[in-house]
């Protein structure tokens, strides 16, 4: 299986549909900034020394732990260099997990459920852990093989993965909080935020609705979120409107939908952030899901 190990890339796009496989292992000096996907991540850690931070929730990681974000959360690793760093990282689309589960098994639960649940981190017992590891096994010799009915078992290892993943979501207690450093207030700014991205989000607003000094409140958010206050608000709208097009909304519905109020702000930041136009995302979206 050491065969299968890359070193880290810098790729943060997908090129196949479905899901992608990667099995990692770094010694030399990793500097990964905040980031977003337009997909699920599954990140399951292996070995090194590693604080993850999701959301302004900074995650002090162990081996065998597991981290799932989704397609709208900000996200950085924090690698202390000179320690090999060995993780599997699975990226998979939203729209495949959707196709496979039902009404009674919720497969995107895990992922979209976070935001209720208020964390990331997934610490499986050990019967629940054990399962969880035979399906990378298992899953890693089909994505690297060309044999007879891999490319089938490669989607049956994803089923069979993430229902496992959203039983150890349900089986991981409260004792993992000793190992988050979070700031429960400005937790609850991030939330707030996210779910009111058509409101009024103004530092003024905020500092009021929370009590606390609009200094303190910039500070802290700052210091946990990697982000002022102003930045963070323009990323999440803009990432919630290019996945409002991915969906099919139109442009104007899309920015508005996101909390912009003037289609020009919107063209020069949504350009700014992505490197392309709204339109020109659009128009690859007929092609091919970019």
């Amino acid at each position: 299986m050491d065969n299968n190990i890359l070193e880290f890339t810098s790729r943060q796009v997908m090129n196949s549909p479905d899901f992608e496989f990667f099995h990692y292992s770094d010694k030399h000096s990793l500097n990964v900034e905040y980031h977003n996907h337009d997909f699920y991540e599954i990140f399951f850690f292996i070995s090194g020394r590693v604080k993850y931070i999701i959301e302004g929730k900074t995650y002090n990681l162990r081996p065998n732990d597991i981290l799932l974000t989704n397609n709208r959360e900000l996200h950085k690793p924090v690698i202390e260099n000179g320690i090999n760093y060995e993780r599997i990282v699975i990226w998979v689309d939203p729209s495949f997990v959707k196709k496979i589960e039902n009404n009674e098994t919720f497969l995107t639960l895990c992922f979209e459920d976070s935001s209720k649940h208020h964390y990331n981190l997934l610490r499986p017992n050990i019967d629940l852990l054990h399962l969880i590891k035979k399906i990378y096994e298992k899953f890693e010799k089909s994505y690297n093989g060309n044999d007879y009915g891999d490319t089938l078992l490669r989607k049956i290892y994803m089923t069979e993965l993430l229902i496992y993943l959203n039983k150890a979501y349900f089986d991981t207690s409260k004792e993992i909080e000793i190992d988050i450093e979070q700031n429960s207030k400005i937790s609850n700014v991030v939330h707030y935020i996210n779910e009111n991205l058509c409101e009024d989000l103004s530092l003024d607003t905020l500092s009021q609705k929370f009590y606390i000094s609009k200094y303190h409140l910039s500070r802290q958010f700052k210091q946990y979120v990697g982000f002022t206050i102003h930045q963070y608000i323009s990323k999440k709208r803009l990432i919630f409107a290019k996945i409002h097009l991915y969906n099919g909304a139109s442009i104007d519905s899309a920015y508005i939908g996101s909390g912009f109020n003037n289609y020009q702000n919107f063209l020069k930041a949504f350009k700014d952030e992505f490197g392309f136009s709204p339109k020109k995302y659009v128009k690859s979206l007929s092609k091919n899901k970019i």
